[in-house]
């Protein structure tokens, strides 16, 4: 069992990004899974390009990207991924499109193939906040996971993805705001990355 875990580099017009902080954090090993971790760009094209390499050479059974929502409280399990960019600001790149497909003749939206309501009870548990969240926005983060899905459902049809909203994390200094310490967003998706993986396992056939 594998999961490759992604997060993303600062953007904005802030120095640090909790998912990527998070991510490198991460055991090289939960439970019986490895874990395989990478920063992915915060430029439309060139993160789904980042993906596509990264499920090649690794080819993981579970893929869970993580991205920051500031302003959020606790962890945001993605319900659903739109088919839409819709930047309210430039990526890294500069690219700021509007209203635009991301991949004409795919669906609308795809659903998070990740066991979501097992994973906000698992967190739950650990006393972590947790929710499932029914909106990803439509800049990079939602790019990547609606990507992400859509790749996988026509070349990898076996991998498992979704995507998780970390908040700010506590160490940023953002005290008007909520946030997180950074070891708990850790622990958060270890917890999901265990979950995920023992869930995958029970669906694998005898």
């Amino acid at each position: 069992m594998k999961i490759l875990f992604t997060g993303f580099e600062p953007f904005g017009n802030e120095e640090r990004n909790p998912s990527m902080e998070a991510v490198s954090l991460l055991p090289d090993l939960i439970g019986d899974a490895g874990i395989v971790k990478a920063v992915l760009p915060v430029e439309r094209l060139r993160s789904l390009d980042m993906i596509r390499h990264l499920i090649e050479v690794h080819r993981p059974d579970i893929i869970i990207s993580t991205g920051v929502a500031g302003g959020r409280k606790g962890i945001s399990l993605e319900r659903a991924a739109l088919n839409i960019d819709d930047f309210r600001i430039a990526d890294n790149g500069g690219n700021r499109p509007r209203d635009l497909r991301i991949f004409n003749g795919g669906p609308d939206a795809y659903f998070s193939a990740l066991p979501l309501r097992q994973i906000e009870e698992a967190l739950c548990r650990c006393g972590i906040e947790a929710h499932i969240s029914n909106s990803a926005g439509t800049f990079v983060c939602n790019h990547v996971f609606f990507g992400t899905r859509y790749i996988c459902e026509h070349e990898y049809p076996s991998v498992k993805s979704g995507f998780i909203h970390v908040p700010y994390c506590t160490e940023q200094g953002k005290t008007d705001l909520p946030s997180m310490p950074l070891a708990e967003i850790v622990r958060a998706l270890t917890v999901a990355g265990e979950t995920a993986a023992q869930s995958q396992i029970c669906q694998l056939p005898d």
